[in-house]
């Protein structure tokens, strides 16, 4: 064995190495340069038209598409159903009536409905509130997934209706299942960036408080009349009255109610 040889690779091969761990750290240097210039332009850009925001999530993760099926429901699924009539016209929607009408507060609080929902709803624990429309008196909840909402999902959702005493007097509910990760992760992202594109399009006036940022799934496709694609989405939401979404993967601002028109 040539001793003087073996050396020589050796010693090419570590350098070799080195040259390679150097050129990942100035590249992982620089690209974290360029995002903390990114960012500090972007805050720039906003305490110039004086939009203001409250703390925003992780800025760096990973997440994945979601593939779900519209649920059929069956007898068995309401005969435990206390106090109501169910109707199910359409397989993949439950209509309930109730027998006695359900008192709520005049002033609506989310809160009060997590014991509602449970008590009378089928899996009614898999939904949050999301908006109490007076004029129409109706109550809307979205169902969620991980701890995230399936923002503006006619295909998960219960709204209940409201006589004019105040009165929950019947529901409608739809629901997703067999839910599951598609494809591999892909890193979001940031809600910084989901502001700057929502103020860039114009979306987001000067003056305006964002009051609240969040990470949820809106439908991206439906690839049959049962089967449904969720791509992970920011909802950004301004002074409290106005909610906008971006695609979480490739910034791209989503209509509202986009989806609704899509699917009903």
């Amino acid at each position: 064995m040539d001793w003087s040889k073996t050396k020589s690779i050796f010693i090419m091969v570590f350098f070799i190495l080195n040259i390679f761990l150097l050129y990942q750290y100035l590249e992982k240097r620089d690209n974290n340069q360029y995002e903390l210039i990114t960012e500090a332009s972007i805050d720039e850009m906003l305490k110039g038209d004086e939009v203001t925001y409250d703390p925003l999530p992780k800025s760096t993760m990973k997440e994945q598409f979601l593939i779900a099926q519209s649920k059929v429901f069956t007898k068995d699924d309401t005969k435990k159903l206390p106090n109501q009539q169910v109707k199910m016209n359409d397989p993949t929607k439950l209509v309930g009536i109730f027998d006695k009408p359900l008192s709520i507060s005049q002033s609506v609080q989310s809160a009060e409905f997590e014991q509602l929902l449970k008590d009378y709803i089928w899996n009614g624990s898999d939904y949050q509130y999301w908006s109490y429309d007076e004029q129409n008196s109706t109550i809307v909840f979205y169902q969620h997934w991980d701890k995230k909402m399936f923002f503006n999902n006619s295909k998960g959702k219960v709204t209940l209706y409201l006589n004019k005493n105040q009165q929950v007097i019947s529901y409608e509910q739809t629901y997703l299942e067999k839910i599951e990760k598609f494809k591999k992760p892909k890193e979001l992202v940031s809600a910084i960036k989901a502001i700057e594109t929502l103020y860039i399009n114009g979306d987001i006036q000067p003056k305006s408080h964002i009051t609240k940022v969040e990470l949820g799934y809106y439908n991206s496709l439906q690839t049959t009349s049962a089967t449904h694609l969720l791509a992970p989405t920011w909802r950004v939401v301004v002074n409290d009255k106005l909610d906008l979404f971006v695609n979480a993967f490739d910034k791209s601002v989503i209509e509202l109610n986009t989806e609704e028109k899509i699917l009903e």
